[in-house]
């Protein structure tokens, strides 16, 4: 039974990554952090070994934020504009299937390579610290290894379509840098500027403003699924519900997910 050719692509995708033993350095990579975090995060208060959940995911929430939307940016920014300067994009355009098949199974193949990095290293981790968790915890757990491939998934279709409007490998790297440090390090910091400037006046304003970056949708994933990490973050009651709602937010990221994946489908099929 011969396979359909966006299969082919993506298969190949994430062939080629697994060879090259980026999912391999990237699981190990997670695995490592989310042991030292759990065992030596508590350490600036006299305290080693896991201490609990909820202190657990705050720190790596903050690493993910950090590591994963890079990651994703690296792994997609040349994936279109790298095939077309090695002069092989013709040679898959000439496959039967459209071109908007073949960024989708570009993506298709990345997004698996993605999920195995962060899955086993991330799932390494739980399998470790597996007899200290009780059911809550271990699915609160599973829940913050969700959100983090989601976050994975948004920032992997930002480099699909920075891949395909860009002319030059190296245009497209500036931008994905760019991208990474404007949505990452900047709006955080001008967003708390505003906050503190507006100071009351927040509520609704600053709860949307939020919600236009893929990371910070991620980020209040995993705060608001738990009250204690509401607590520790300050919170509890600074935004609105129904923008908090877990409902909301997953319809938000993967509105993020699908957007810029169809504009970069729609770019290419107008190259």
């Amino acid at each position: 039974m011969t396979s359909h050719p966006l299969l082919v692509i993506a298969a190949k995708e994430c062939r080629d990554r697994i060879r090259n033993r980026w999912v391999l350095a990237v699981a190990v990579l997670f695995a490592l952090f989310a042991l030292a975090i759990a065992c030596f995060g508590p350490a600036q208060q006299g305290l080693v070994g896991f201490q609990g959940i909820a202190p657990t995911i705050a720190s790596l929430v903050s690493l993910v934020i950090y590591l994963l939307p890079l990651i994703a940016l690296i792994l997609g920014f040349d994936s279109v504009v790298g095939e077309r300067e090695r002069g092989s994009l013709d040679l898959l355009l000439s496959m039967p299937l459209t071109r908007g098949e073949l960024l989708l199974g570009k993506y298709l193949g990345l997004a698996a390579a993605l999920t195995l990095a962060t899955v086993g290293g991330f799932g390494v981790a739980g399998a470790v610290l597996a007899p200290q968790l009780d059911a809550y915890a271990a699915w609160h757990y599973a829940g913050f290894i969700v959100s983090a491939l989601l976050l994975g998934y948004a920032f992997l279709s930002l480099a699909l379509l920075i891949s395909v409007a860009s002319r030059e490998r190296t245009r497209a790297s500036g931008a994905a840098i760019a991208l990474w440090f404007a949505l990452v390090l900047v709006f955080d910091l001008l967003l708390l500027g505003g906050m503190v400037l507006l100071g009351d006046t927040v509520g609704w304003l600053f709860g949307a403003l939020l919600l236009v970056n893929p990371a910070d949708v991620f980020r209040m994933l995993n705060i608001f699924s738990s009250e204690q990490l509401q607590s520790y973050y300050g919170l509890a009651t600074a935004l609105p519900g129904a923008l908090t709602h877990p409902v909301t937010l997953c319809a938000v990221m993967l509105a993020w997910i699908a957007l810029p994946l169809a504009i970069a489908g729609r770019l290419f099929a107008r190259a």
